[in-house]
C-alpha cells in the first residue's frame, strides 16, 4: 500500500503540471522507486536499523552501513521448539525481512516528495544524482535518529533525555513522539523542497503568468490514491490488528476530512469559490500532518489537529509569492507546514489513558518542548545537508536551458509527449 503511494504521488504531481512537463514529473517519482529501491537493500536499512540487529550500541546520527549490506543475513532461520524462526527486527514477531520492506517504501517515497519544489525545470539526471547522494546522507540518518535509537530518539544518548533525565531503564522520561514520519518523512522532504527551490531559482515567467493544473483528474486521482495507501503508511507502523491500530486508522480517517474541510473554507471566504485542487490540497495536508500524531490523539483531537493543518497549509502556499521562491507544486506549504504542525501539535493534543501529554489535556509544557526542538533540529540538519549536496552535484547541471524550458522539459529530457493531438 505504501509503495502504490509513489505512484499516486506521480499522477497527483503530473496532474498538478502544465502538459508539457507531466511526463518529467511522473518520472521524478518513478526514478525515485527505482534508485532509492535499490540503495536502500544495499546500504538504506544497515544505516538506519542495523544496531538492532548486531548487538552493537546504535550510533547517535546513523547505524554502519556495511553491518547488513544487501540484508541478505536477514534470510537466516533456525529451529525452535520444533518451528522455524525468523530474524526478528522492527516488531517483536514481525520478520526483519518484513520490516525492511515496509521500510523501503518510506524512503522511496520521501525522495519523491521533494520533486515537487524543482518541476518543469531540473535535469532529470541531475535529479537521480541528488537523490541517491541525499538519501544516504540526510534521509537513513534521520530515520536511524527518529526510529532507529539514535539523537532525536527517546533513548538515553539522545536530545529528549538531556532535556530532562531519563528513567530507571535509562530511556528518556519524555520522549519525542514521531510514530509514522512528521519529521523523518514530511519535515525532511519539506525543507529539503525549500532549499532546492531557492538555490535552484524561479521558472522562466514565475510571477507574472499563472500556472495552471492541465489534468485536474490526475490530481484528484493522485490524492484518492495517497490516501488508500497512507493507511498502509499509519496504520502499518502499528505492525499488527489492533485496538491502536484501529484508533490510527479513525485517526488518519478523522483528520484528513477536517483538513480537507478546513482547506476548502479557506478558499471560500479568500477566493470565493472552493476547488477541487483545494480538496486534493487539503487532504495530503491533513494526511501530513496526522501522520506523527496517530498514535497520540484521540479522534476528536485528530479533527482539530487536521481542520487548523488545512487552514494553515491553505494559507501557506501563497507564501512563495512573498518570499520569492519558486516552489512549484507547494511541497513547502503542504508537507513541511503541515509536517511541522502536525509534529508540534502533539504536544497541544497528545492524550493517552495512562497520562494526559498535551497541554489541551491538562499535561505539562514537556512534550511541547521536546517535539518543538526535534522539528527544529530536523530542519537544521536537513537544511544544512541538503544545501551542501546541492553543491556537491552542480557540476553536473541543474537546470535545463531557457529554450529547452520553453519547449517543455518532456520533450527534451524524454523525448516523449504525453498526448498526442491531431
Amino acid at each position: 500500500m505504501v509503495l502504490f503511494m509513489t505512484p499516486g504521488l506521480a499522477f497527483f504531481y503530473g496532474g498538478l503540471s502544465r502538459q508539457k512537463s507531466v511526463l518529467n514529473m511522473m518520472m521524478m517519482s518513478y526514478g525515485s522507486l527505482g534508485l532509492v529501491s535499490v540503495i536502500y537493500v544495499l546500504w538504506g536499512y544497515s544505516m538506519s536499523f542495523s544496531s538492532a540487529h548486531t548487538g552493537k550500541d546504535a550510533g547517535l546520527f546513523f547505524d554502519s552501513p556495511f553491518d547488513l549490506f544487501g540484508v541478505s543475513q536477514l534470510l537466516t532461520t533456525k529451529e525452535v521448539d520444533g518451528e522455524t524462526a525468523y530474524v526478528l527486527g522492527g516488531f517483536g514477531t514481525v520478520p526483519a525481512i518484513l520490516w525492511v520492506a515496509f521500510q523501503l517504501t518510506f524512503a522511496v517515497i520521501t525522495v519523491a516528495l521533494i520533486s515537487g519544489s524543482v518541476a518543469e525545470r531540473m535535469k532529470f539526471g541531475t535529479w537521480l544524482a541528488f537523490g541517491a547522494i541525499w538519501v544516504t546522507v540526510v534521509y537513513f540518518p534521520l530515520a536511524h535518529m527518529v526510529w532507529g535509537g539514535g539523537f532525536l530518539s527517546g533513548s538515553g544518548d539522545g536530545i529528549a533525555a538531556k532535556l530532562f533525565g531519563v528513567d530507571e531503564e535509562g530511556a528518556a522520561n519524555v520522549a519525542p513522539i514521531d510514530f509514522a514520519g512528521g519529521t523523518v518523512v514530511h519535515i525532511n522532504a519539506g525543507m529539503a523542497g525549500l532549499v532546492l527551490a531557492i538555490l535552484l531559482g524561479k521558472r522562466a515567467g514565475f510571477g507574472k503568468m499563472a500556472y495552471r493544473p492541465h489534468n485536474v483528474p490526475f490530481v484528484l486521482l493522485g490524492a484518492a490514491i495517497l490516501w488508500f495507501g497512507w493507511y498502509g503508511f499509519n496504520v502499518g507502523s502499528e505492525g499488527g490488528a489492533d485496538m491502536i491500530a484501529g484508533q490510527v486508522f479513525v485517526n488518519t480517517t478523522a483528520a484528513t476530512a477536517a483538513a480537507m474541510l478546513g482547506w476548502l473554507l479557506v478558499e471560500r471566504i479568500r477566493d470565493g469559490h472552493a476547488t477541487s485542487v483545494g480538496a486534493a490540497s487539503g487532504v495530503v495536508a491533513g494526511l501530513v500532518a496526522i501522520t506523527p500524531a496517530c498514535a497520540a490523539l484521540t479522534p476528536i483531537g485528530s479533527i482539530g489537529l487536521g481542520a487548523i493543518a488545512g487552514v494553515l497549509s491553505a494559507l501557506a502556499i501563497g507564501l512563495k509569492y512573498k518570499f520569492g521562491y519558486d516552489d512549484s507544486l507547494d511541497v513547502v506549504g503542504v508537507h513541511l507546514v503541515a509536517g511541522l504542525w502536525g509534529t508540534i501539535g502533539i504536544g497541544f493534543f497528545a492524550w493517552s489513558e495512562e497520562d494526559s501529554a498535551g497541554l489541551f489535556y491538562g499535561g505539562d509544557y514537556k512534550q511541547l518542548v521536546v517535539q518543538i526542538v526535534v522539528a527544529l533540529c530536523a530542519l537544521v540538519f536537513t537544511g544544512i545537508a541538503t544545501a551542501i549536496i546541492a553543491f556537491i552535484v552542480k557540476p553536473l547541471g541543474w537546470r535545463v536551458s531557457k529554450e529547452d524550458e520553453d519547449t517543455g522539459i518532456d520533450e527534451t529530457e524524454h523525448a516523449e509527449t504525453a498526448y498526442e493531438l491531431a
